[in-house]
C-alpha cells in the first residue's frame, strides 16, 4: 500500500510507456515488502536537467535511464563509477542523501545472468556479435569476470577504426575484427564456447539471423548462445541454436539481472529473480499475441 513512507524509484527514458522496468521493480517491492513504487517517466534529453533537479529536490530513491539519456547524464551527476566511466553510459543513479551517484549494470546483467544457469565466462573464448552499447558493455564485464579471449566483431563503417582502438585498450584478450569477414566469425564461433549476439537483427518481426548459414554450421552442442534481444522472446538466431543442440538463453536473463543490480544498489536487497523472470515472461507472451 502507498502511504507518507512510500519511495520513490523511476526510469527516464523516450519513449518510456513500453518498458518492462515498472513490472519488474514493482513486482521486486511486492515480493520482498519494500514500501517502494517504481514509476516510467517521458523525460526528452532537453529536459533532463530538470529531471536530475527533481530526483534531489523530492528525494527520488533512484532511477533509471535509457540510451541517449545514459550518456547526457554524466555531467548532472555527483560521481560515477569506474565502469560507468569506462563504458561513457549510465543506466543507474543512486540518490545518496543528495549525492547522485551513477552506475552501469548492464554487463554486470550479462554475467549474473549466466551464472544463473551455471554457466561462467571465465577462461572462456567468446563470440560477440556488434559492438553497440549492449555490446561493449558485455565485452568490459567479461573482461572483469576473466574471459581468456573476447572475438568481437563489427561492421566496417566509420566508426570501426576508433571503436577496435577504444576496445582493444582494454584488454588484451579483446580483438575487434569486420563483421564483413565470415571466413573470421567462422574460426572464432568454431573455437568459441560462447556466442552472444548484441544486435538488433531478430528484434520484433525480424527474421534475419546475424551470422550466414556457414557461420551457423559452426555452432555445436557444446555451444552457449544468448541473444540480447528479449522481444519476440525466441529470437530466429535462438531458435537456429537451439535446433543445432546449442544451450540458448534470450535476452530476459540480461534485462532482469541489471535491473537486479539496480534495485540492490537501491534498497541493499536481493531481487526475486525467479518471481520478476515468470512475470516478464507473462508479459512478453501478452505481447506478442496483442
Amino acid at each position: 500500500m502507498i502511504d507518507g513512507h512510500t519511495k520513490l524509484y523511476g526510469l527516464l527514458a523516450h519513449p518510456a510507456a513500453h518498458s518492462l522496468s515498472p513490472l519488474i521493480h514493482n513486482t521486486s517491492f511486492k515480493v520482498t515488502g519494500i514500501n517502494g513504487v517504481y514509476l516510467a517517466f517521458d523525460v526528452m534529453p532537453n529536459e533532463l536537467q530538470t529531471s536530475v533537479d527533481a530526483i534531489r529536490t523530492m528525494a527520488i530513491g533512484g532511477v533509471n535511464l535509457s540510451m541517449p539519456l545514459k550518456t547526457t547524464v554524466i555531467p548532472l551527476l555527483d560521481e560515477i563509477t569506474s565502469r560507468a566511466e569506462r563504458l561513457n553510459a549510465v543506466n543507474t543513479v543512486i540518490n545518496r542523501d543528495g549525492k547522485l551517484v551513477g552506475d552501469t549494470t548492464d554487463g554486470q546483467g550479462f554475467i549474473d545472468a549466466l551464472k544463473y544457469q551455471n554457466v561462467s565466462v571465465e577462461d572462456k573464448t567468446l563470440t560477440v556479435l556488434g559492438a553497440g552499447g549492449a555490446g561493449r558493455s558485455i565485452i568490459a564485464a567479461a573482461v572483469e569476470a576473466g574471459a581468456a579471449k573476447i572475438n568481437v566483431f563489427k561492421r566496417q563503417n566509420q566508426t570501426f577504426k576508433s571503436r577496435k582502438e577504444q576496445l582493444e585498450s582494454w584488454s588484451s584478450v579483446i580483438s575487434v575484427i569486420p563483421y564483413e569477414d565470415d571466413d573470421a566469425m567462422q574460426e572464432s564461433v568454431a573455437s568459441s564456447q560462447i556466442v552472444s549476439n548484441s544486435t538488433n537483427i531478430g528484434m520484433s518481426q525480424d527474421n534475419h539471423l546475424p551470422i550466414s548459414q556457414a557461420v551457423l554450421a559452426r555452432l555445436t552442442p557444446h555451444h552457449v548462445v544468448t541473444d540480447a534481444i528479449y522481444f519476440p522472446l525466441e529470437t530466429p538466431f535462438v531458435k537456429a541454436a537451439k535446433d543445432r543442440g546449442c544451450q540458448t538463453f534470450n535476452g530476459i536473463g540480461m534485462l532482469v539481472h541489471q535491473a537486479a543490480g539496480s534495485f540492490f544498489e537501491w534498497t541493499g536487497q536481493k531481487m526475486p529473480v525467479n518471481d520478476v523472470i515468470s512475470a516478464v515472461n507473462q508479459e512478453i507472451v501478452k505481447r506478442e499475441y496483442d
